[in-house]
């Protein structure tokens, strides 16, 4: 009877040790198991960073500067051949937008050499080749027509051919001329018109009805926030309109042109009533008269 009690009791603590052996090798095993690497947060494609110059400006998901060509008010990309040498295409096709930018401001053209660009409130978007760093901004006003790509311009340049709602070219004398003219926009490209009878901050035309508004409508925004670094910002203001704001430049008051349908590189206002009632305005525009 004894010697089966001792063989029933080495069993047991035979077991208990191959078990306890078991457990700690299974424990080290856990132990020593690698931790699976976090995987990296994804840039944005696209993104705003603080430039101590212009404030907010766009970028690339590396912080280089990206820049818009005033050439481009259409919605088309003018630069071309050894144009994109010093001012190569940008084209991301993430989704992933920085804090503080809006998707629905950003859309993809496909340009005229099959290339697709990314689009910013309708302007194709560019680096620029002497731009070293990140932060860099030495594309802006170069030849006057390259601005730094900013999410908060209200007032924009274009440099384009008019033409004019008859059809015909127009120089920036109004002559039925071939020739560039750069002209105010708005942050979108679409063109922004004073009407040649108007006085400083008096806009003569619109009716206290508005009854003719939707021929030439008032630029009724409220608040100037950036312009083309090429315009002066103190020259920007606003007057009232029977209740509204309207934004005057050099004491002209703004409008759109109702035939231009708020489509961005449209110039038709130009031959409205006859060529220079309507014109254009840019950085070497003289002062509304008094």
């Amino acid at each position: 009877m004894f010697s089966i009690v001792k063989n029933v009791r080495q069993r047991w603590q035979w077991t208990f040790f191959v078990f306890s052996i078991a457990s700690i090798a299974l424990a080290c095993s856990k132990s020593s198991s690698p931790t699976p690497p976090t995987p990296p947060t994804p840039k944005p494609g696209i993104q705003l960073a603080d430039n101590a110059k212009f404030g907010k400006i766009l970028t690339d998901s590396a912080g280089n500067t990206l820049y818009f060509f005033s050439i481009d008010a259409d919605g088309n990309s003018g630069c071309t051949g050894g144009c994109l040498t010093a001012w190569p295409i940008f084209y991301t096709n993430s989704s992933l937008l920085g804090t503080g930018l809006d998707a629905n401001d950003f859309a993809t053209i496909t340009r005229t050499d099959g290339k697709p660009q990314t689009t910013y409130k309708g302007w194709p978007l560019y680096y620029f080749q002497n731009d070293a760093k990140a932060g860099d901004v030495n594309g802006d006003l170069v030849g006057k027509v390259w601005y730094v790509a900013k999410p908060d311009y209200t007032i924009m340049l274009a440099s384009a051919q008019l033409v004019g709602n008859d059809g015909r070219d127009y120089d920036s004398l109004y002559q039925p001329n071939l020739g560039i003219t750069q002209y105010i926009t708005d942050d979108r490209g679409r063109t922004l018109y004073a009407f040649s009878i108007d006085h400083f901050k008096k806009n003569t035309f619109t009716k206290s009805d508005f009854s003719n508004n939707a021929i030439w409508p008032c630029d009724t925004l409220v608040t100037i926030r950036n312009v083309a670094s090429l315009l002066d910002k103190s020259k920007f203001d606003t007057t009232n309109v029977f209740g509204k704001s309207q934004i005057v430049y050099n004491g002209w008051p703004l409008y759109y042109f109702g035939p231009d349908s708020l489509k961005r590189g449209r110039t038709k206002g130009v031959s409205a009533g006859h060529p220079g009632l309507w014109p254009v305005r840019n950085a070497y525009s003289t002062v509304a008269p008094q």
